[in-house]
């Protein structure tokens, strides 16, 4: 924490990890008496976090509730997948042949899917499938879409919890995973940003889909 992070930054870094691991759910109560046992946190340090969270849409304030993790709707989805088509395509379209780094990132988090997968270990299916994605907009080189897309990416993970049949809709995605990474190091740019296309065209499908259906029960 000697980054000059505050309290509150590190606490509001690890509610938004508790989420991106799957940890967190939608709807779920963060409440504050908890959270400073927790940290050994002051109140006033608790509230920054939990302001934090708010401002990147990771939580909500109800009434007479108090904060909870959001839930997201299919404009937010919509939105999401805006964000990730112009962040994903366009690091693929300016990335340099991957480099080694870069490449073993990448396997790492298809390795890690793949495991979580062996196990049936659905919810870490999500988390490490993100990863992927983050190292691809990690191609970018800029800190500060590196940042951004971090928090994109717990609001996917809010997102994944629509699924009725997690296993159902994890499965189909590590394999086109593994064939943008084989493309992307055949430095095939152009077939690499095909397949990421599609995938986000029929990702998105799915979850609107699922959302649709959710929200009739």
């Amino acid at each position: 924490m000697s980054n000059g992070q505050s309290l509150a930054d590190q606490i509001t870094l690890e509610l938004r990890a508790d989420i991106i691991g799957g940890r967190l759910l939608p709807g779920m109560a963060l409440v504050e008496n908890d959270l400073v046992l927790a940290y050994s946190a002051s109140r006033n340090t608790i509230r920054e976090a939990l302001h934090r969270l708010g401002q990147e849409g990771l939580t909500v304030y109800v009434r007479n509730k108090g904060v909870r993790v959001r839930r997201l709707g299919v404009k937010d989805v919509v939105d999401l997948f805006k964000v990730r088509r112009t962040l994903e395509l366009q690091a693929i379209n300016v990335s340099q042949p991957l480099g080694d780094d870069q490449s073993d990132q990448m396997l790492l988090a298809l390795e890690a899917t793949e495991l979580a997968r062996a196990r049936e270990d659905w919810r870490a299916v999500g988390t490490h499938s993100l990863a992927f994605h983050q190292h691809i907009v990690g191609l970018l080189r800029s800190p500060l879409f590196d940042e951004f897309f971090t928090n994109v990416v717990a609001q996917l993970r809010l997102v994944f919890f629509v699924a009725p049949d997690e296993s159902r809709f994890q499965s189909p995605w590590l394999a086109r995973d593994q064939q943008i990474h084989q493309l992307l190091a055949e430095g095939d740019q152009r077939a690499a940003m095909e397949a990421m296309s599609l995938y986000l065209d029929d990702s998105e499908h799915l979850l609107l889909q699922m959302l649709a259906s959710s929200s009739h029960h």
